[in-house]
């Protein structure tokens, strides 16, 4: 069978994508190598998409599944290894499978990013967790600290706030780059200490994390913290398209307004493409144009 249109990811762009391809009168197919939904799973509270006051990120990501799956497309949980382009028609390989497709709409996401410490790896689920909406819980009334600047370390401060007898929000920077009202929010909490003009530099624990080294401008100490959450950002994995697709220096996939890439009939969508603002509205947009651009394809 050739599908008119193959994504890559499961994700909010990915599955905004099935929703408008299939509406379209397209074939759609839906490659995802793990749990559909993407990042936006993990959040307790998601309060800045329009149309919703207050909606769980593993229910808004359900409701995208459900309506996907219930216009017809079809999702197949399998890694993608590879792309190819045969001109009218695009292969894309899985560890078990090839397809065919008249376009693709490569919407992989990115994973988070490490600090880069030695034993981080190690340590990694031994008190070094980089969703503290899936972890926070595991480290009720005990000390935590937040690594990040962004609106995800700082949602994630506000979460465990909640939860944390004490919580530390360690950024390397005097300001923050997530929204000024989750500041003024965590300002408010008792349990919840700056730590500006910081950074990470060690970690220490043999079987469990016990404690982190920090340089806060010219002083070196020591934190005794019970967990690490990890905000930092994320790394696109496009390095399987690179032959296809042009990356920009920091490897997110360039592709213009309508989302096509370099290569005839290839599209990319949501937090994998080169852009200023990703938010879970700039991806359901990416996932709308990217299908509708793929749809007129023939």
């Amino acid at each position: 069978m050739i599908y008119d249109i193959i994504i890559i990811g499961g994700g909010t762009a990915g599955m905004t994508a099935a929703i408008y391809g299939t509406r379209a009168g397209k074939s759609v197919l839906i490659l995802e190598g793990e749990t559909p939904g993407g990042q936006i799973v993990n959040a307790a509270h998601v309060e800045n998409y329009p149309g919703f006051k207050s909606i769980s990120g593993a229910d808004f990501a359900f409701n995208l599944f459900d309506q996907a799956k219930g216009l017809g497309a079809v999702f197949a949980y399998e890694a993608v290894t590879a792309i190819g382009d045969n001109g009218d028609t695009k292969t894309v390989t899985t560890q078990q499978n090839t397809y065919t497709s008249k376009s693709i709409i490569i919407a992989a996401g990115a994973k988070n990013r490490p600090l880069g410490l030695e034993d981080e790896e190690r340590l990694t689920g031994r008190g070094i967790s980089y969703c503290a909406t899936c972890d926070g819980n595991f480290f009720r009334d005990k000390v935590t600290a937040v690594v990040g600047g962004g609106n995800t370390a700082l949602e994630d401060a506000l979460f465990l706030s909640n939860v944390c007898k004490q919580v530390y929000l360690i950024h390397r920077r005097d300001s923050f780059r997530g929204e000024q009202h989750r500041v003024d929010l965590l300002r408010e909490k008792q349990n919840v200490t700056f730590l500006l003009n910081a950074r990470v530099t060690k970690l220490f624990g043999e079987d469990q994390l016990h404690t982190i080294a920090i340089q806060q401008e010219e002083t070196e100490k020591t934190l005794d913290i019970d967990g690490l959450f990890v905000a930092i950002g994320q790394i696109p994995q496009n390095q399987i398209f690179a032959n296809l697709v042009d990356l920009d220096q920091g490897g997110y996939i360039i592709a213009d307004e309508a989302c096509r890439t370099k290569t005839k009939g290839i599209f990319a969508a949501g937090d994998c493409r080169a852009k200023t603002i990703r938010q879970l509205s700039t991806a359901t947009a990416d996932g709308t144009i990217a299908a509708l651009s793929a749809a007129q394809v023939e």
